[in-house]
């Protein structure tokens, strides 16, 4: 995302921070992510940096005036009144709006990090699962069908809206990498970072607690550590915080080796 987008992203969620959202209200700025995805026009006059402000925010009005909640109309004009890098930087900054409105609405005894990684598991270790709902070629409402079916009962009402929306509007993206960010936006918007830890073995609570308080002091921010047990790691950690990652595993090392003596 262009350094435009970044500063008319910060405004936006500036603006949401201001509000009392609701699921309601994530889930209107999903679908208008969806409608201004699918209109070439709409992204273009969005994107425009010549039109006035005022012009754009008319647009927004007239097209989503009465197809969303108010707070989101809101937003959406925040979206407007900013100027974005790329009509796709305006898609993700609107996604991404939606995401932290669900996260900071959704009830305390709901965890929508851990329900994202669980869900994100399922797809990683199921290649049928990750082809069927990252292929080009699966429509849309087959795609959410299949969500629904596979989160019912075993998620809440708000993680539903974000996977279905996601499998929606991928934006380039797999669905392992869909879910992974998203985790990512709920956890920051709830004020901690996400540790992905892989391992050969599973990790002892005294050695998870050591490795967030490294890793929180690192970041500078507090960290939750999601396990994966894989025994191709064959010793050693690897931990991925969003982007970043730390790779001290014995695979690792045996691969840098093999390039060495390769070169």
């Amino acid at each position: 995302m262009g350094s435009a987008s970044r500063e008319a992203l910060a405004e936006s969620r500036r603006a949401a921070r201001s509000q009392n959202g609701d699921l309601a209200t994530g889930v209107s700025l999903f679908e208008a992510s969806r409608i201004i995805g699918s209109s070439h026009q709409l992204q273009a006059a969005l994107g425009d940096p010549g039109a006035e402000t005022s012009a754009k925010k008319a647009l927004v009005a007239s097209v989503f005036g009465a197809r969303v909640t108010p707070q989101a109309l809101t937003l959406l004009e925040s979206v407007a009144a900013g100027r974005w890098s790329t009509p796709s930087d305006i898609l993700e900054g609107i996604e991404e709006l939606g995401l932290r409105v669900i996260a900071a609405s959704a009830p305390n005894d709901v965890s929508l990090e851990n329900e994202l990684f669980a869900f994100g598991r399922a797809v990683a270790t199921n290649s049928e699962l990750e082809l069927a709902l990252s292929s080009k070629l699966g429509s849309g409402p087959a795609k959410v069908a299949l969500v629904e079916r596979l989160l019912q009962g075993s998620a809440s009402r708000e993680t539903v809206a974000i996977l279905t929306h996601l499998v929606q509007q991928p934006l380039g993206r797999r669905a392992g990498e869909l879910v992974r960010h998203a985790a990512h936006v709920v956890a920051d918007e709830a004020g901690f970072a996400v540790a992905t830890v892989t391992s050969a073995v599973p990790l002892q609570q005294a050695q998870i607690d050591r490795l967030q308080a490294g890793l929180a002091a690192r970041s500078g921010r507090p960290v939750r550590v999601n396990q994966i047990v894989d025994a191709n790691v064959l010793g050693g950690l690897r931990v991925q915080i969003a982007d970043d990652v730390i790779d001290g595993s014995i695979a690792k090392r045996l691969g840098d080796l093999r390039l060495q003596l390769a070169g």
